[in-house]
């Protein structure tokens, strides 16, 4: 299984790319919304991987952080929902609007994304429910994306007759998600206060989407007045 794959991006498409990982090739298929964080053709790149192995299919998929894989992983275990449609709405939504959306029950949020209708999304959003909490907790550790060590990329040379390439020293890899470490978080405190996993990610969820900058003290401050007993 490769989970990871690190290499000089050679060739860049709307929903993939191919890298070069020391003289080899790899067609690695990509939301739209990675496709654009990519960095520019001749520059290093790391990325999370999934292979899909069928009788007719061998794909490799590619995340920016083990949190969308995980996301990527629990929407295709909605039946219904590929890898491409999988991709379609991490592209649309993120991985903060994926967690939003099925939390608070916005199949209309999921139908944004191509290909998916309304019975389709409704169904993600009813599975999932009771499932997200628990993607949503792993924000906090989950969020980074993968580095890139200053060895492990080796520069693309085609000229048969010039010197050995020398390592290519790689961007750096951007920071953690800060919104996803916010929720994960109070959804911690919230779970930790006896609310259920649901309720306290419905709420965490609303409160993230009303100030998506919030911090986690003010993200558990909101979600315990939407938690509150309406009199």
């Amino acid at each position: 299984m490769i989970g990871r794959i690190a290499g000089i991006i050679i060739h860049k498409g709307l929903d993939q790319a191919l890298i070069d990982v020391r003289g080899v090739g790899y067609i690695v298929h990509v939301s739209e919304r990675t496709a654009a964080s990519l960095p520019r053709v001749g520059e290093a790149v790391a990325l999370f991987t999934e292979l899909v192995v069928r009788e007719d299919l061998l794909q490799l998929y590619g995340f920016t952080s083990l949190l969308e894989k995980e996301w990527h992983k629990l929407l295709t275990s909605v039946q219904g929902v590929g890898a491409k449609v999988s991709l379609a709405i991490l592209g649309t939504l993120g991985t903060d609007g994926v967690a939003r959306a099925i939390a608070l029950g916005d199949g209309a949020a999921v139908r944004r994304a191509p290909g998916v209708g309304p019975k389709l999304a409704q169904r993600v959003v009813l599975e999932l429910k009771d499932k997200a909490p628990a993607i949503m907790a792993l924000g906090a550790t989950l969020g980074g994306s993968p580095a890139l060590e200053s060895d492990e990329v080796i520069e693309a040379n085609t000229d048969a007759d010039a010197p050995a390439p020398k390592p290519r020293k790689p961007r750096a890899a951007p920071g953690p998600d800060l919104a996803a470490i916010a929720s994960a978080e109070a959804l911690s405190a919230l779970s930790n206060l006896g609310y259920a996993p649901s309720e306290a990610a419905s709420a965490v969820a609303e409160a993230s989407a009303n100030d998506p900058s919030a911090t986690t003290p003010a993200l558990i401050r909101a979600a315990l007045r939407a938690l509150a007993p309406k009199e």
